[in-house]
């Protein structure tokens, strides 16, 4: 896939690093042009100039993704600097329950909702819109192996990836016939900040979380998420959409 996206304009968010960060680099290493966006700005400039010591091309967009008018500005800062937007990769989340469902407070609540839920309303509304004035498009949703099999104190994370699937799946239905394919990953336990963050919060050892999340002994490499989005982007899986596809280390066939 080494030149799959060559003249394709990606947007790409939580890019500042994880599997964000590896997604912005694969679709550029694959050719693209990439708009890079995240609310992290050194990590965001950091992708970028990465990118381009490899000679890809991309830009940073600062951009808080539960706020409209920041999605929308990515979303026109890829139609303007490079012509439009044929990918987008909506990888922005975040992961901070530490508590049963009854001890989380409403402010943790509100904020998941916000980054990880109304962030893929937002990003599919914009992202959409710029790809029926292309023709055509695809767009990868970060879902969560947790979008089907719950853990204890992340009920509403849990939630939050149960809704990405919903909204995946619906916006599948209603633009396939635009030339617009939408579909999503469902991550297992993948090597990031994020993850490490989470398991520091709960004192969970690595080995512990290993035996229960993977059969292969190892967590997951963001770059083994970043070749699935690229994969459900590309012309080689023109005939998949509305689909969740899980990397998960096998661990949902259990």
């Amino acid at each position: 896939m080494s030149a799959a996206f060559t003249g394709k304009v990606a947007l790409v968010t939580g890019a500042s690093g994880g599997m964000g960060r590896a997604t912005a680099q694969a679709f550029a290493a694959a050719g693209a042009q990439v708009v890079a966006a995240d609310i992290a700005v050194d990590g965001g400039e950091e992708t970028v100039a990465a990118i381009k010591r490899d000679g890809g091309e991309a830009i940073f967009v600062r951009t808080d993704v539960s706020q409209a008018d920041d999605v929308e500005a990515a979303v026109r800062a890829a139609v303007e600097t490079f012509g439009g937007l044929d990918c987008g990769a909506n990888v922005a989340a975040i992961e901070t329950e530490t508590t049963l469902l009854a001890d989380c407070d409403e402010a943790t609540f509100d904020r998941l909702v916000a980054v990880n839920l109304k962030s893929v309303f937002l990003c599919l509304k914009y992202e959409i819109r710029a790809m029926l004035e292309r023709g055509g498009g695809a767009i990868v949703n970060i879902a969560s192996t947790n979008s089907f099999r719950p853990l204890p104190k992340q009920a509403v994370y849990t939630a939050t990836k149960h809704g990405v699937v919903g909204l995946t799946k619906t916006a599948a239905i209603e633009y396939a016939a635009a030339g617009i394919r939408i579909n999503a990953v469902a991550p297992g336990a993948i090597d990031t900040p994020m993850l490490r963050g989470a398991m520091a919060a709960r004192g969970s050892a690595e080995q512990d979380v290993l035996a229960r999340l993977s059969l292969t002994g190892r967590f997951g490499q963001p770059a083994e998420i970043a070749h699935a989005v690229l994969w459900l982007c590309s012309d080689e899986s023109a005939f998949t959409m509305g689909h969740v596809l899980a990397v998960d280390g096998g661990y949902l066939a259990r």
